[in-house]
């Protein structure tokens, strides 16, 4: 009867170590993924830059400075491989192309093209979507960093050599309050 007891225990301690590791693996995998789909979004998004590049070129003769400001955040962005010089590259598109938006404002027939008005409406759904997979990735580390620094978490976090992760951060330069002005 001892022994059955001595097993039993020696089954459920090691049932509850590959619980964990297998919970801490799970969790660092739902992570990697929540920032693939970052970068999935991010490419989306540079991807669509050609084509609006093309109908802006054609309105904007003058407005050449822009547009290889946009050209050269998108590739900086395509060539970024870590994941604070993606989200350094992709805040710089972002803020080009709402340079190519806010001049858009001074040229009514590029306004009223409809293949401008789809790619503004198109980059605007994938902003959407890259702020929510941000928020995903960040509530992803949230739950695997408070699993690695609550107990018994802490304790197979130490064992298995999982390490608390970084969020992602807002460049300073998207924190900044919009000047609005009013003519």
């Amino acid at each position: 009867m001892v022994i059955w007891v001595i097993i039993g225990i020696v089954a459920l301690i090691a049932v509850i170590f590959i619980a964990y590791f297998n919970r801490f693996v799970r969790l660092s995998q739902q992570v990697d993924n929540a920032l693939s789909q970052i970068d999935v979004q991010l490419k989306k998004r540079a991807d669509l830059v050609p084509n609006l590049l093309e109908a802006v070129k054609g309105y904007m003769k003058h407005e050449r400075k822009i547009i290889k400001e946009v050209t050269e955040a998108r590739k900086a962005l395509v060539l970024a491989k870590t994941p604070e010089k993606k989200m350094k590259a992709g805040a710089k598109l972002q803020s080009a192309l709402k340079s190519i938006f806010a001049l858009a404002e001074n040229y009514p027939n590029l306004k009223a093209n409809q293949n401008f008005i789809q790619l503004q409406e198109e980059l605007s759904a994938i902003e959407d979507k890259i702020a929510y997979a941000r928020q995903y990735y960040n509530d992803g580390i949230m739950t695997y960093n408070v699993m690695t620094e609550t107990f018994p978490g802490r304790f197979f976090a130490n064992l298995y050599g999982f390490k608390k992760k970084e969020y992602l951060k807002i460049p300073e330069e998207e924190k900044a309050v919009p000047k609005l002005k009013f003519d």
